[in-house]
């Protein structure tokens, strides 16, 4: 978070933007950053708990809640019939992954992770769904800013009380691992959502990370060799397929709309 928040203070810096937070932002800033806060810890307590390519499937399944959410808050992000259809079929996925068994060796406690992962999952489509209410009125670049800075003294509490800390030497693959996680991934990708979230809707923006769980299970069977179960392939196209109806027919009908 702290390389985060260094990357996009720098860009906001090179493009002149005004980072002063106004009285009648203090509120929401502070709410999206608890929310931010709980949602990022639960899906690390999550991830720890069950492996990867199961943790990656959950935790992307969050279009699934980012439509129905958005359903109730945005008016021209409303469910058709064909989006329903989608999204049950997701929810079917979801349903079977979050009761799978991976290799013990990548998952301590698999039931206990997915259920903190898919919960961690059901806060981003809020979080996703509340900065698109938010940076209608506060500059996104502000947003993700304030986002970053006012979470680093929570995630520092966090990690003292669970007594984490540097386990072995500080290597080059770890420092890069710490900055292309910082800078592109909390940086780039935080700035680039919030701004696409000014002029789109949370639900049709979802349609672009449909794919992400497919490259995650890939991921993990090259980097970790988890096994890749039937069961595990069936819930990550399941969930992919359903997302990926869903927010075709979302989109659809927010350009006939328009």
């Amino acid at each position: 978070m702290i390389v985060g928040a260094l990357a996009v203070g720098l860009w906001a810096a090179v493009r002149g933007a005004d980072l002063k937070i106004r009285t009648d932002e203090r509120r929401p800033l502070a709410q999206l950053t608890l929310l931010f806060l709980v949602q990022i810890g639960i899906l690390h307590i999550g991830a720890d708990y069950t492996s990867p390519a199961y943790a990656v499937i959950l935790i992307n399944s969050n279009p699934i809640f980012a439509n129905l959410i958005a359903h109730f808050v945005v008016p021209e992000d409303r469910l058709s019939p064909a989006r329903v259809l989608g999204l049950a079929g997701a929810f079917i996925g979801v349903v079977v992954v979050s009761l799978g068994r991976p290799d013990t060796a990548l998952a301590r406690n698999p039931l206990a992770g997915n259920f903190a992962v898919l919960v961690s999952g059901i806060l981003v489509a809020a979080r996703l769904v509340y900065t698109q209410r938010l940076v209608q009125r506060i500059e996104p670049t502000k947003l993700v800013f304030w986002q970053m800075v006012l979470s680093l003294p929570g995630f520092a509490l966090a990690a003292w009380i669970a007594g984490q800390g540097i386990r072995g030497p500080v290597t080059w693959q770890a420092a890069a691992g710490t900055i292309y996680q910082g800078a592109v991934v909390s940086g780039l990708t935080f700035m680039a959502w919030a701004v696409l979230l000014q002029k789109h809707s949370p639900g049709s923006l979802s349609v672009f990370s449909f794919t992400v769980p497919i490259f995650g299970i890939l991921l993990s069977g090259w980097l970790f060799e988890e096994a890749l179960t039937v069961r595990l392939i069936i819930g990550a196209l399941t969930v992919t397929g359903g997302i990926a109806v869903a927010t075709r027919a979302g989109r659809k009908a927010v350009i006939e709309a328009g």
